[in-house]
């Protein structure tokens, strides 16, 4: 079992960058599979970005392939979601999310963080 907290969100612009951290407890935190998933008003949670546990291995919504990338620091029990070229359309509350081992890359994940509100202004 691992905790979740996701900070770094905030308001910017189209065109900023921004970076996103999950911080998790435990000394487990190495064995467990990571994502981000993201919700807007009005919309369902949409999976955004996962990566494995040694990070060796990412996967990327269509919708941000090229801007954002994931990575992990185990040293740190650190996840981040670097975010490039933020668009108004990627305005949502960002999760960190995490489960043991591996499986299907975009869901059943079993701890949630608590999230963190991205704001990209025109």
């Amino acid at each position: 079992q691992v905790q979740l907290v996701e900070s770094g969100g905030g308001l910017v612009q189209a065109g900023d960058s921004l970076r996103l951290s999950c911080d998790a407890s435990g000394r487990t935190f190495n064995s467990y599979s990571m994502a981000w998933f993201r919700q807007s008003p009005g919309k369902e949670r949409e999976f955004v970005a996962a990566i494995n546990w040694s990070g060796a291995n990412t996967y990327y919504e269509d919708s941000v392939k090229g801007r954002f990338i994931i990575s992990r620091d185990n040293a740190k029990n650190t996840v981040y979601l670097q975010m490039n070229s933020l668009k108004p359309e990627d305005t949502a509350v960002y999760y960190c999310a995490a489960k043991r081992g591996g499986g299907t890359y975009y869901s059943a994940y079993s701890y949630w963080g608590q999230g963190t509100q991205v704001t990209v202004s025109s």
